[in-house]
């Protein structure tokens, strides 16, 4: 169940391919058309907010995007459409830059005015950590200066030969009352996302589809930034009686890191009263990374609701694709045709595959008796298959959710995609649906913690009074 989030995307305008003339209205048609048909969260959504509601949405998008007339405008515009459904497990990523930006030229980005040497040495005397700083990101390293109420972002030095100092790369501007982040990328395509993040002192997110950027000078000493950055699972021990254990993603290539950290410390949690997991910023990835978990926080049978997946010849073709005959045996290539085939015959419908197990049920015979209590941190960061996790941790007796709620994309899942006619963008939706829902939705709500960690507590110390509610 990975976790994408949507993606603001940047639309060709007016140019041809494969004898085709793609316009904002024709991109926006195709999307509309290839989402109603195939998305399993499609029919979900107009039932559960109504056809006016919808009807007036199409309209309202499409009469700004019929007047659109820069990139920029038609961007935003179909990804406002797409909002309308859910904000997880969705998105269009663009193929191909062919477009300048708006009032540029490929390879003369507008320059900035001020003086770079000057403004390092003013940047070398900051005490205090905020936008301004100098950057690194990929083989760039940008400048953050702020003017007026706004920030403009540029480079000092680069690894690329398409990018020079003082050009700008980003821009952060006042909106009403909000910051809105302008970034270009290497390519002049342009991603805009809102306000930026920083994560403690100095990294720096200003898109879901970026690297986080690192701050270079001043540099700030920072644990919890080193914290937030660091993709490798560990355990370490807060005290006599609670063990910590990070787990920044449950993406496969992370499966066989935290498995080894559960072995390598399989006697010490064993042993051990508390555990704390901190799973915050923990976006998703497979259900496999998460089994070796599962044994030390059980006290119940772990129920988990199956789901059903829509049935069409786009998404029976991706389904089929999913799997390559030739990496399976000829009992499990039997049963992929068995249920290719079972999907064709229903075109049009919903079809749970394993109708005799639309809920599974995970037994162990063995109940440890320690850690007798768990802690699992949780934020917004949370999402897809770590609230997957996270439904089957809340029915053992020995779990408490700690934090804010989780991101909400769970619903709606196995993501697949489909490329545009003129072949510039890509549609990102889901061919599943949970048997959970209408009755216990996930998408757009989140799960929610046991215990509220408030604003009133900073998140670096979220850990530290974790670590004191559990051991009063």
């Amino acid at each position: 169940m990975r976790f994408l989030i949507l993606i603001t995307l940047a639309v060709v305008f007016a140019y041809p391919a494969k004898g085709q003339t793609c316009t904002c209205e024709s991109n926006f048609e195709w999307v509309k058309r290839t989402f109603e048909e195939n998305d399993a969260g499609f029919q979900y959504i107009i039932d559960k907010k109504g056809q006016a509601a919808y009807d007036i949405h199409n309209q309202l998008i499409l009469g700004k995007i019929k007047s659109a007339k820069t990139l920029k405008e038609c961007a935003g515009l179909l990804s406002e459409w797409l909002t309308f459904f859910r904000k997880g497990h969705i998105g269009i990523e663009q193929l191909k830059y062919e477009a300048p930006l708006a009032s540029q030229t490929i390879g003369e980005p507008e320059m900035w005015n001020g003086d770079i040497p000057q403004f390092v040495k003013y940047i070398n005397t900051k005490k205090e950590a905020d936008y301004e700083g100098i950057w690194g990101i990929g083989t760039d390293t940008i400048g953050i200066k702020k003017e007026g109420t706004n920030y403009v972002g540029f480079i000092v030095g680069t690894g690329s030969d398409k990018w020079h100092p003082g050009q700008i790369k980003l821009r952060i501007t006042q909106d009403s009352n909000e910051l809105k982040t302008t970034y270009i990328r290497a390519n002049f395509s342009i991603i805009e996302s809102g306000e930026p993040i920083l994560y403690g002192k100095n990294y720096m997110q200003i898109s879901l589809q970026l690297s986080l950027l690192k701050r270079l000078s001043p540099v700030f000493e920072d644990p919890f930034g080193e914290f937030v950055n660091s993709r490798n699972p560990y355990l370490e021990e807060l005290n006599a009686t609670t063990l910590y254990l990070r787990i920044p993603s449950f993406g496969g290539e992370s499966k066989s890191a935290i498995d080894k950290v559960i072995a390598d410390n399989k006697a010490k949690i064993l042993k051990t009263k508390n555990l704390i997991i901190d799973l915050r910023y923990n976006g998703g990835g497979d259900d496999q990374s998460f089994v070796e978990l599962l044994p030390f926080i059980y006290t119940h049978p772990i129920r988990t609701v199956g789901l059903e997946l829509l049935s069409t010849k786009l998404n029976n073709q991706h389904f089929l694709s999913l799997f390559p005959m030739n990496n399976y045996d000829e009992s499990t290539q039997a049963s992929i045709k068995k249920a290719y085939e079972q999907l064709q015959s229903r075109l049009g419908e919903f079809v749970n595959l394993s109708p005799d197990k639309a809920v599974s049920i995970r037994l162990q015979d063995t109940i440890y008796e320690y850690p007798k209590n768990v802690g699992i941190i949780i934020n917004q960061g949370c999402g897809s298959t770590t609230e997957q996790f996270l439904l089957a941790a809340k029915q053992s007796k020995k779990v408490k959710l700690f934090g804010t709620n989780s991101y909400g994309a769970l619903d709606i899942s196995w993501m697949t995609s489909q490329v545009s006619p003129c072949e510039e963008l890509r549609l990102h939706y889901g061919m599943s649906r949970s048997l959970r829902i209408p009755d216990m939705t996930i998408d757009n709500i989140g799960i929610q913690p046991d215990y509220y960690l408030d604003k009133t507590i900073p998140e670096d110390k979220w850990v530290e009074f974790v670590n004191e509610i559990m051991n009063q």
